[in-house]
């Protein structure tokens, strides 16, 4: 037998078995609504701090493109959305993780 055909044999007989193995709910350790608190109050400092930047590049909008230099800042605009969706995921994945 060639090597990719026993891998292959190998791969479908794991996957048979990995059926059988149970799948437990992410259950959170006891102690852990504290720092549920504290992760929540990051995500909400995070997403205001977002907020102010984006009114910060806003208002460096509006006094560039009287100058004509108004898509440089761009690159920051993409930067905070970006940010705002780092913020959103590491959320849902917590809460993933925790069982919330």
């Amino acid at each position: 037998m060639s090597l990719s055909l026993v891998a292959a044999h190998v791969l479908t007989t794991a996957g048979q078995y990995a059926g059988l193995l149970p799948d437990p709910d992410p259950v959170a350790p006891p102690g852990f609504e504290g720092v549920a608190t504290i992760l929540s109050w990051a995500k909400w400092v995070g997403l205001i701090a977002a907020i102010l930047a984006l009114i910060a590049v806003a208002v460096m909008f509006m006094f560039n493109s009287r100058r004509g230099e108004g898509g440089e800042h761009i690159k920051t605009f993409v930067a905070i959305l970006i940010g705002v969706m780092i913020i959103g995921a590491a959320t849902a994945l917590v809460g993933f993780l925790s069982g919330s």
